[in-house]
């Protein structure tokens, strides 16, 4: 078993040197037009009342929920 090891350990790494690799081709071209201010604001505003609001608000009541009732 021991000599059959490193020719199978050589013919996988030989397997994955001659496999093309696959690259994304992403292009992004520049805005047409800028964010303002406002744009931004309600954009952070929504993101902190959906993803942080309600975690705040479990783990400020952790304790109540390790509670048995």
């Amino acid at each position: 078993m021991s000599v059959l090891m490193p020719q199978l350990l050589r013919g996988l790494t030989g397997l994955t040197q001659r496999l093309p690799v696959q690259r994304a081709q992403i292009h992004s071209k520049l805005p047409q037009e800028q964010l303002g201010t406002m744009d931004v604001a309600v954009g952070l505003t929504s993101c902190f009342l959906c993803f942080l609001l309600p975690s705040g608000w479990v783990l400020s009541h952790l304790e109540s929920y390790k509670k048995w009732e």
